[in-house]
Parts: C-alpha cells; structure tokens; sequence
C-alpha cells in the first residue's frame, strides 16, 4: 500500500509524502508550494477557514451525512400536495433498475463503438414520445421544460425570421422569466391574456396582438393552473392564419386521456419528461422534450441531438447514430450550430422510455384517468369547507387545482405552516404569482393520492380554518 501512496489517502493518487518528494525532485522543487509562486501574494489566504475538522474515517463521515439529511422532511413521511411543474409520481423499480446500468449511468457523449446500447435507447426513447404525442420528430431531452420552451420558440424565430413571440399569460413565472432570458435580445416576448373566470385564452386579445412580426404563439394545455384550454381549433386558426408557428407545451401524463396537440394544429410540441419515471429529486428530476413533423425545416432547427437509424455496410444490418449533424454546436460545426444547448439530461430520457414501454398504452390511460379523477374529486371534497373556494374557473381540470381562502386572517404560508403540523405538504402559494384570484394556493393530484388521502386534507384544512376562526 505505501509505494502506491496509497497511505495517507486512498482515493487520492500520489499523496503519499515519500512519493511526492520524489516527484518533485524530478522537477527541481522542494516543496508544492512553490508550484504556485506565480500567484500574487495578496491572493494568498494566509489564514485559516472556518470550516470543521476533517472526519478521520468513512464511518464517521457516514454518519454525520445521515444525521443532516434526517432534518429533511420528505413525501414518504408526509402526504404532498405541492406540484406546480415538480409532480410526485409513482416510478416503477424497474426506471432505476435499467438507468443505474453502468453503460447508461456513467456514460457521457461518446459514439457508438463506445456506448454499447446507448443511441438505440436514445432512439427508442424517442420513438415512444413520438407516438405518445403523435409527432414523428423528438430530441435527446434538454435540461428542463422551460429550455425546450424556449429552445422551440427560437426555432419559430429562425424558420420565420420575425422577431415577436405571444406567449399566454398562465404560465408559471419562472418558466417565463427563463424564456425570456434565453430569448433576449432578439425576440420580443408579449403575454396573451386570459378570461379570469373561465381561464380560457382571450381570443380577442389573442386576435390583436397577431401581426405580420408575430413568428409563434405559445400556450399550455392542460395550463399551468390545471385547466383546460378547450378554444383549441380557434387558436390554431387564428395562428395559422398569420402564418406563424402554434407551439404547445403540454404535461405528457394528460396524453393517455387528452387529445395529442397535433390534432388541433400543434407544429411544435414541448413538456417535460418527470412524470415519465422521474424521481423529484428535491426539485431536480426535469427534462425537456420537443417534438415535431418530420419536415426539413423543422429537423434543420433542432439544435439537440436527434437520433436515428441507418443501414451499414452490411446487407441487412442496421445501426443508430446522430441524425444531420451539422444542426448542432458539436465539432467543427460549432460556429455554425443553431444554437449552443450544452450538457442535456439524456439518462431522463432513457427513464421515460422504460416508463412508456411498461406503461403502453393502457397503463397511460388509466394513469390519465387517475389524475383527473382525483383532481376533481378533491374539487368538490375541499369545496364543502366552509372559507373555501374550488369553483373560480368553471372548467375540467387536470392535476392541479386553484384553492381559495375566505375570511381568514391567515396567509397562505401560514396556513401550509399549520398543514406542515399534520403531515401535509400544502399547495403552492399563487398569491403574489396571480394576485387576481386573491388569497390563493395551488394543489396538486396525482396517481400517487388515494381518496383517503384526499378527505385527510379536507379535514385538516378544515382543522386548521376553523382554528383561525376561533382566535
């Protein structure tokens, strides 16, 4: 172990005093130190940090990890509410078991020589999210669904070479503020506004804000607040009639049991990929995913990496690889690529297409039956306390549902506050997001919630009201 040097440090090469001594003297230095005499000398941290003294051992340095991570407060523990883009779904064993494979799981670019099995998952991942949408183009994921809104909203931009983009004001701000940053300075982003008691799109609002520099309008069916957007073979008319570019994003659970947006018109189809086998991952588990008809001029515009598959030299083999590499950033293309995408979340994408391929198209049904059951059952279960509104919008909804508070003192934190001491994660606080629905939460349903767990938050909720009522 020691003329490794492997005695100090096991995991760290070389570390070993005898060996460094050596290494230096090879190339005439005393000490590491003087490996950095070119840094200035007020650079120099003479002091010393304030951080705690390093474990001496694994076991110890195991034990503290844990003793942190046990103040986390996770949804195994407690009943969760919160969605609003970050969904808790049921992910089956066999999504963990197949990414946590070490020639998917440790796998970076590559080629196919390298990569054994890695582009045929890629492309059948695609495949599958391509019949799912009913679209025959789809991309290796990108890092979320705010970038695949924005990366597709720049495809319009170029296809179309004008520079204004409509986009529906129910969305969540952060998605907006991300797509505006990644679209600036070129294109100009202007909301669309809704009916406030319908949630619909405001046709006529839609109607004057198309022009001759209006390359795409951009919504969300089913919408970030849950509902859904049934103007659909209006809207496209309107967009199409302008020649510009109809882009929807869309919940790709919702698609067992929704209409795909190919069939009123979508040209470009955006989501994100977490409810397909995703885990949470404290906020993290998101990838995004477009999708298009497989036309040059929306193939050409992709700037993440497609795959496809091809003959090789032998007669009647096939292999899979990049499909019209010269789209990207890679290479010597790079100062031609249409855009520079960066690191993409592909292994979210292999979890997808192990989700699909076990779910099909039954178990996708069933799951969009689920959610929408239970998003509506919890509607008319929370309607009946009293202080409490579901009914805003007079609309189906799917997944999330806008709850209200009347005669309260209480805010909506404080109120998930109170939740917090039954073991419920409350909804998302859409008070200052959407200041017109006033003292406001969103909540959300999944396949994960049973009706037991449903009347548990009616009774809470109950509780906790009543509670502020008495002081």
């Amino acid at each position: 172990m020691e003329k490794r040097g492997f005695k100090n440090h096991p995991y760290i090469p070389n570390s070993d005093l005898k060996i460094q001594n050596e290494m230096l003297k090879e190339i005439g230095l005393t000490s590491l130190e003087e490996l950095h005499e070119l840094i200035p000398d007020e650079l120099i941290f003479k002091g010393k940090m304030d951080i705690p003294n390093a474990y001496k051992s694994e076991f110890e340095l195991k034990k503290h990890i844990e003793k942190i991570m046990k103040k986390n407060e996770n949804c195994n523990d407690n009943l969760n509410f919160l969605g609003a883009g970050c969904w808790q779904h049921y992910v089956p064993a066999i999504c963990d078991e197949i990414v946590n494979r070490g020639e998917f799981l440790t796998a970076y670019g590559g080629e196919s020589y390298n990569d054994f099995g890695r582009f045929q998952v890629f492309f059948e991942y695609q495949s599958l999210v391509a019949e799912l949408v009913n679209m025959e183009v789809v991309n290796v994921p990108t890092m979320d669904w705010a970038q695949a809104a924005a990366t597709s909203i720049r495809m319009a931009y170029r296809m179309t070479n004008r520079k204004k983009v409509l986009i529906s004001e129910v969305i969540s701000e952060e998605k907006y503020e991300i797509i505006r940053n990644y679209c600036s300075p070129h294109i100009e982003i202007v909301k669309v506004k809704f009916d406030e008691k319908s949630g619909l799109i405001d046709l006529n609002d839609l109607k004057n804000k198309t022009d001759e520099n209006v390359a795409a309008f951009y919504f969300e069916n089913p919408t970030y607040l849950g509902h859904l957007e049934t103007q659909t073979d209006e809207i496209s008319k309107i967009v199409h009639d302008n020649k510009s570019e109809l882009i929807v994003g869309v919940d790709p659970s919702s698609l067992g049991i929704l209409e795909s947006p190919t069939e009123y018109g979508a040209d470009i189809i955006c989501g994100d990929l977490q409810p397909l086998g995703v885990h949470m991952n404290y906020g993290g588990g998101q990838a995004g995913f477009m999708a298009t008809r497989n036309e040059e001029k929306y193939v050409m515009e992709f700037p993440s990496r497609l795959f496809g598959m091809a003959p090789t030299v032998k007669e009647g083999e096939y292999a899979f690889g990049d499909v019209a590499y010269d789209r990207t950033s890679f290479g010597h293309h790079r100062e031609h690529g249409k855009e520079y995408v960066g690191t993409q979340t592909a292994l979210w994408g292999i979890a997808a297409g192990v989700y699909l391929t076990i779910m099909g198209p039954k178990g996708m049904k069933e799951l969009g039956e689920k959610i929408i059951y239970n998003s509506n059952f919890a509607k008319v279960e929370l309607n009946k306390i009293d202080g409490v509104n579901t009914s805003l919008m007079n609309n189906m909804s799917f997944k999330e549902i806008i709850v209200t508070y009347e005669n309260t003192d209480m805010t909506v934190k404080e109120i998930n506050k109170k939740l917090r001491k039954h073991n419920i994660f409350g909804g998302k606080d859409l008070t200052d997001e959407f200041p017109m629905f006033g003292k406001s939460a969103m909540f959300s349903f999944t396949e994960v919630h049973s009706e037991e767990d449903i009347i548990k938050l009616k009774n809470a909720l109950n509780k906790v009201l009543n509670e502020s009522g008495e002081a």
